[in-house]
């Protein structure tokens, strides 16, 4: 909503516009008009919209040309006084005001224009026949107003029509040479009425409506209201009720209709309530609401997020195969301006045998989303309306901001459920094999990437002692000469190393002792390709030997060629109360080890990852409080 309001009235000598503004703050028609009235401010708690309003008057007495132009350039909405006795001051409107106005402003964005018949007092009959006409001409004007200031007639309605000619402009939503809504008001209205249509049924039903009118209007229809509004509907349209419900046509006719009685502030309350701007586009306070994250924090959907995006993905699998098609992916981003998934999300994520996002998979790409980028994340669930239907102030009550790491190493206790493994290892020694193995996928599915659509992220669940946790593998550009903060910022590091190549493990073993040895980051040392034959690595110890020297877990195979997926991640997914859970069956190693740390005797380095004790003890930590990583002990 616009802050303030500037407007300025315009217009020949003696046709009483001084006396306008006057009669506003004076109840008596003064004995002595000045020739030009003082800057009038209207305090926003005494106006309809609760915006302060600025009223300017022009006087060619006393003004020039050029701060004329100076007050059309910061002007509102101007209003253009003329006598509805004087014939000439109405053929200047047209002859002089309306085409010097034009001038001095953008055609783009220009002002609108109240034309305002003064001394109305003075004749019997109306002007507006003869107004009519130059209205129909020119599309700038907004209105016409009858007035007096003698008899103060119609004076709280010249400005109040002013001001909501600023605040719910006509111009953006309606053609009037077309009798229909413009395209980008059309695209808006569409978005809501998806965002309001809960069910993806493609109608509005009462409920709907009502939750609708509720979230805009701050009150419910009555049920007899309810049927008038589609009784309306019907007598104008054959395809804008169905099923006793109103359809997207319906609602865009019902919009019209009120643009066409003059009632567009209905329309921007609906408009602005869900985010948009004078031109029609989402603010930026809306998208991107404010969100404070200290250094060493990371950012996570809270539970009240999962299920609204639970509902997201409900609402859009239509066959009910938990999984989301790409036509019913595409139907879900309809409220976007753009696709914010690319083809290489169904190599970040888990999918079916399709290729289909599963509900898993969904869930993940949100989580990574959120972690990597929360202001992307904020922006997106702005766009699917996460604030309005969860009544909430703006889409940041969705996010979780987590403790700094170093207090949750120190106290031993964490309430993550999001865990970061950077992958590292020379080229070509298997990184992006052990994310999509990671993944569930064999060799046969991995050479079936394409280059363009490759990930270097790679998230899913994973379970440890009962507690579901979200584990994020992210593969590293091979760059031995500098490793970025970012590269080196995360919970668990994996050096892949290819067993069937002589001078892979060298990489690892460099990297580990300049940027990892003294780190308290924990490290895994990961063996791909060892269905292969191994061969001796060309460095001064072998694989087994330093990480018995550097106190590590002994090197983890990881048979990411293998077809068989027996020692591959693989999801049994059960749809139950509107749920999808996903268990981890034949977890490979390298996960396991990263489950349960320090668990094994095999010296991992003491900052490791611990877990639960039991799953019995798991099963009361609640999902948000549970904490099994990074050397931390579950909450008590």
């Amino acid at each position: 909503m616009r802050k303030d309001v500037r407007i300025l009235l315009v217009g020949e000598p003696k046709v009483g516009k001084t006396s306008l503004i006057m009669s506003l703050v004076s109840e008596e028609f003064p004995d002595e008009v000045p020739l030009r009235a003082e800057e009038i401010t209207i305090p926003a708690d005494v106006t309809p919209e609760r915006v302060p309003t600025h009223i300017v008057d022009y006087s060619e007495a006393e003004q020039s040309d050029e701060q004329l132009y100076q007050e059309i350039s910061k002007a509102n909405v101007i209003c253009i006084v003329y006598s509805v006795n004087n014939k000439k001051s109405i053929e200047k409107v047209t002859s002089h005001w309306i085409p010097l106005i034009n001038d001095r402003t953008d055609k783009d964005s220009r002002v609108p224009l109240i034309l305002v018949g003064n001394k109305s007092d003075l004749v019997e009959h109306s002007s507006m026949e003869t107004i009519l006409p130059i209205m129909n001409q020119y599309q700038d004007i907004e209105t016409c107003v009858e007035c007096s200031a003698k008899n103060l007639k119609n004076i709280s309605e010249l400005f109040y029509y002013a001001q909501k000619a600023v605040l719910h402009p006509t111009g953006p939503l309606y053609c009037p040479e077309e009798k229909e809504l413009k395209p980008s008001c059309i695209k808006a209205l569409t978005r809501i009425f998806k965002v309001s249509d809960l069910d993806n049924d493609g109608i509005l039903n009462d409920n709907e409506l009502n939750f609708f009118q509720r979230t805009c209007f701050n009150t419910p229809l009555a049920p007899q209201a309810l049927e008038d509004v589609k009784n309306v509907v019907r007598r104008n349209m054959t395809d804008g009720v169905k099923d006793n419900g109103l359809t997207l046509k319906g609602f865009l006719f019902l919009h019209t209709l009120f643009i066409q009685r003059g009632r567009h502030e209905t329309t921007w309350t609906v408009l602005r309530r869900f985010g948009y701007d004078d031109d029609l586009e989402l603010t930026q306070e809306y998208l991107f609401p404010m969100i404070k994250i200290p250094p060493d924090c990371t950012t996570e959907l809270n539970h009240n997020a999962y299920l609204f995006l639970q509902s997201v993905f409900d609402k859009h699998d239509k066959d009910r195969d938990c999984a989301l098609s790409p036509d019913e992916v595409k139907d879900l981003f309809k409220v976007f301006p753009y696709m914010p998934w690319g083809p290489d999300v169904n190599n970040t994520v888990c999918t079916n045998d399709q290729g289909w996002i599963t509900y898993q998979g969904y869930l993940s790409q949100w989580t990574l989303t959120t972690y990597l980028d929360v202001q992307r994340s904020l922006e997106y669930l702005g766009y699917l309306g996460y604030s309005i239907i969860y009544e909430q102030e703006s889409q940041a009550a969705a996010m979780t901001v987590t403790r700094n790491k170093r207090i949750d190493l120190q106290k031993k206790q964490t309430q993550r459920s999001v865990f970061r493994c950077n992958v590292l290892g020379a080229r070509g020694s298997g990184k992006s094999g052990f994310l999509q193995a990671f993944l569930g996928r064999n060799l046969q599915r991995q050479r079936q990437i394409r280059e363009d659509h490759k990930s270097f992220y790679a998230i899913s669940t994973t379970y440890v002692y009962g507690q579901e946790k979200y584990l994020l593998l992210h593969e590293v550009i091979p760059d031995f000469d500098f490793l970025s903060e970012a590269d080196l910022a995360c919970d668990v590091v994996c050096l892949v190393y290819d067993v069937n190549n002589p001078r892979s493990f060298e990489y690892c073993a460099k990297v580990y002792k300049q940027y990892f040895i003294d780190s308290k980051t924990p490290c895994v040392v990961i063996a791909a390709k060892s269905d292969l034959h191994e061969v001796r690595q060309h460095y001064s110890l072998s694989p087994h030997e330093f990480c018995r020297k550097h106190k590590l877990h002994p090197p983890q195979p990881v048979h990411v060629q293998l077809h068989r997926r027996t020692q591959q991640r693989h999801l049994h997914q059960t749809h139950h109360h509107g749920h999808v859970s996903a268990h981890g069956s034949g977890r490979p190693e390298e996960l396991h080890l990263l489950a349960e740390g320090e668990r094994r005797g095999h010296g991992v380095r003491r900052a490791g990852l611990r877990h639960v004790q039991s799953s019995a003890q798991a099963a009361v930590i609640p999902r948000h409080d549970a904490s099994s990583f990074c050397g931390l002990s579950p909450p008590t």
